[in-house]
């Protein structure tokens, strides 16, 4: 299934988010204040990402997206990397029958190719076995870039016009088929913690109409009440997708008629 673009149809609004997408910022600046090495932060960082995958759950959250690496990550030092990629391996050897325990699906989008063979048999495991469950899918985002996911579906459409021998007429929706999180609605809340306020080449094309919350928690301190007032604040915005606001009223209006 490929959800439609929120520059062409107005998307349903809920006072829960029905997709939340995070960059997990601050790990290495936590440690440092703490007189720790910087990978003590990411091993931190994946309880908090674990109380988070939680506390969605709990609150009726259909989809949560996580960067947690990028495609420009590559340029950390070599030993930090190193240490990421054998953090992502317990990770998945650890959680993923926990994510199956709990009705939790796992998709891993990015350039996967730059991963050993080892990550990328470990992925394709995780994803099978949690295929079916419907309660909330995770994804992680590792070696993704927002720019790089742009590209590839628009090779794809070239690919795609080359087999049939003439030009493929593009459209949001036909564009929107190829990208790597075609099967998710758009974020309806983006959450950045570290106190940075960018969005680093996370999902450039989701993220049109995208409500955006920034906080100075590092990651590892992010928990059930950090997401919580992220959540509240998303439920204080109006959303118009182009419209007014006096659009807006006879909708609300009506919202409050309707028996209890």
């Amino acid at each position: 299934m490929t959800y439609t673009s929120s520059t062409v149809r107005v998307p349903d609004v809920a006072a829960v988010p029905r997709h939340i997408a995070i960059i997990m910022d601050g790990n290495g600046r936590w440690a440092t204040q703490r007189r720790l090495p910087r990978v003590a932060g990411h091993t931190r960082g994946v309880d908090a990402v674990r109380a988070t995958v939680e506390a969605c759950a709990r609150q009726g959250v259909e989809y949560l997206t996580l960067f947690a690496f990028s495609s420009e990550n590559w340029r950390r030092p070599t030993d930090e990397v190193s240490f990421l990629m054998r953090l992502f391996v317990t990770a998945l050897e650890r959680e993923v029958g926990k994510l199956h325990a709990n009705g939790i699906r796992l998709r891993v989008v990015g350039d996967l190719s730059m991963f050993d063979r080892r990550i990328q048999d470990l992925i394709r495991r995780a994803e099978t076995k949690t295929a079916r469950n419907t309660r909330l899918t995770l994804t992680i985002a590792a070696n993704y870039g927002g720019r790089w996911d742009i590209m590839q579906a628009t090779r794809k459409l070239a690919e795609q016009s080359a087999a049939a021998g003439h030009a493929v007429e593009v459209t949001e929706g036909s564009f929107a088929e190829h990208l790597a999180m075609a099967y998710a609605p758009e974020p309806d809340l983006f959450i950045r913690t570290g106190g940075e306020q960018r969005v680093s080449n996370f999902l450039l094309w989701q993220l049109a109409y995208t409500e955006f919350y920034f906080t100075d928690t590092f990651w590892p301190d992010f928990d059930a009440d950090a997401l919580g007032h992220a959540i509240a604040s998303y439920t204080e915005r109006e959303r118009r997708f182009g419209r007014t606001s006096a659009q807006l009223e006879p909708q609300s209006q009506n919202a409050d008629s309707l028996p209890c």
